[in-house]
């Protein structure tokens, strides 16, 4: 062998020794992933399954949760294999596209549902590893400098004393969010449940451009309080202390899945990244600090630990059921009736929200039965959908919404229905306003002075 031969052949075994993959086992045995988890997440992952499996490069593909939708939809990502993220109604609208491939339970000792909701899909689709608790994050010092308790439960939020002080991500761009909405809308109603959300977007102090801008807005005092996940939480805030997350008194609880798509190149390698998922060791890496999250199989859990979602935890599903196929069928509508009356309009939906909020309270003071028939005008327009329950049942038109990337024409009958969707939306709107003037108008006949925009009396 020349001394060129030579050369050549200690720099690859050189490369080799450094964790280079040898180009035919790059080639022939990969997995790629689609996620929406932080590397803080996946990596232990990542590198504990190379280290079982050395012969399989693992690729990830960090993406939000729509955004990881809208792309495996389009087939944007063509060499990924899977897709592992928290929202499970993301799932199952991939599941009703038909993108996600059958896959078998494996054997982790979970129980079949979780405060009401099923851990796997019983279509056999996707499954559950770990379970999410979605409730509020607060920072304690913020909150005590207001002199403002900490929110119990999710009607809380919409109370008067919280206005200005609340962050949300909105749910077009976060799948967590998206799955909270969507449960309040089952769990209340479609009407009662977009009252609720309206009143609750009166309050808001902005919208984040991601999930984790909530908590890092929460821990920087930017505002009080967040609606998030469990595992996002830990954050530390301007004055030393740590966020701190409750769940509210109906606890939501829902499985973060796995799902191997249907065009995946790789099915062999996505299965055993599965396995590995959900075998006894990648269920206790959940529980590492470093990564802190609820696994699904008990055996995870120390003898003296008793996981939440475990217990008999009276869960926001336990009385209703969550229908994810319903929510994979509106899933598009929930966020544009969202964006459309609530992120879009924030500040104007704040200011009438606020109006009306000091009007009521001054009539506790002062009662006057017009006043007081106005501002019922008033919060009845601004607590109706632009879309009633009864224009839903059955509507096939709201099925077809999709979300189209910035720069590219929406299509005429969906430009059609979000036009119908905003003038509905203006139309309450502007009739608040009227209301709210009215009612102003006769209050201050009255006497009574609008100390928000004057200032005290002297």
């Amino acid at each position: 062998m020349g001394r060129y031969a030579v050369t050549i052949r200690l720099v690859f075994l050189a490369l080799l020794a450094c964790g280079w993959p040898a180009i035919g086992m790059a080639e022939g045995r990969r997995v790629q992933i689609i996620t929406s988890f932080p590397p803080s997440f996946f990596e232990p992952f990542r590198s504990a399954f190379r280290n079982r499996h050395p012969d399989i490069a693992v690729e990830v593909v960090q993406r939000k949760t729509t955004a990881a939708v809208v792309d495996i939809r389009t087939q944007k990502r063509p060499e990924a294999d899977l897709f592992w993220a928290s929202a499970p109604d993301a799932f199952e609208l991939l599941k009703r596209a038909n993108l996600l491939a059958p896959v078998q339970p494996r054997q982790t000792g979970a129980p079949e549902t979780i405060a009401g909701y099923p851990v796997n899909d019983p279509g056999h689709r996707y499954l559950g590893f770990a379970v999410s608790g979605y409730g509020l994050v607060y920072n304690p010092g913020y909150l005590a400098a207001r002199d403002l308790p900490v929110p119990r439960n999710w009607a809380d939020l919409a109370a008067p004393v919280y206005a200005g002080h609340i962050g949300l991500t909105s749910p077009a761009r976060s799948g967590t969010t998206h799955l909270m909405v969507e449960a309040l809308l089952q769990s209340l109603g479609w009407e009662r449940g977009w009252a609720l959300w309206s009143a609750i977007g009166g309050n808001l102090a902005t919208i984040t451009a991601r999930s984790f801008g909530v908590t890092a807005g929460v821990a920087r005092g930017r505002f009080g309080i967040g609606i998030s996940i469990d595992f996002l939480t830990e954050a530390r805030t301007t004055n030393g202390e740590s966020n701190r997350f409750v769940l509210p008194g109906e606890t939501l609880f829902a499985p973060a899945s796995i799902a191997r798509l249907a065009t995946s190149p790789n099915p062999k390698e996505a299965e055993l990244f599965i396995d590995f998922v959900l075998s006894p060791e990648g269920q206790r890496m959940l529980r590492e600090p470093r990564i802190g999250r609820l696994a699904v199989s008990p055996s995870a859990y120390g003898p003296d630990e008793t996981p939440p979602h475990l217990s008999e935890t009276e869960g926001i599903f336990n009385r209703t059921g969550f229908d994810a196929g319903l929510s994979a069928g509106r899933y598009e509508l929930v966020n544009l009736i969202f964006d459309e009356w609530i992120t879009l309009r924030r500040t104007e939906h704040a200011r009438l929200w606020r109006s009306l909020q000091t009007m009521e309270a001054a009539l506790l003071g002062r009662p006057d039965e017009p006043a007081a028939r106005l501002l019922t005008q008033a919060r009845a327009a601004l607590t109706q959908p632009p879309v009633s329950a009864a224009e839903l049942e059955g509507a096939d038109r709201f099925r077809n919404i999709v979300r189209v990337p910035r720069g590219l024409a929406v299509p005429e009958q969906q430009a059609r229905l979000e036009g119908d969707i905003r003038n509905a939306i203006v139309a309450r709107a502007a009739e608040a306003s009227n209301s709210l003037q009215q009612a102003a108008e006769r209050l201050t006949a009255l006497g009574w002075r609008d100390e928000s925009l004057t200032g005290p009396r002297p």
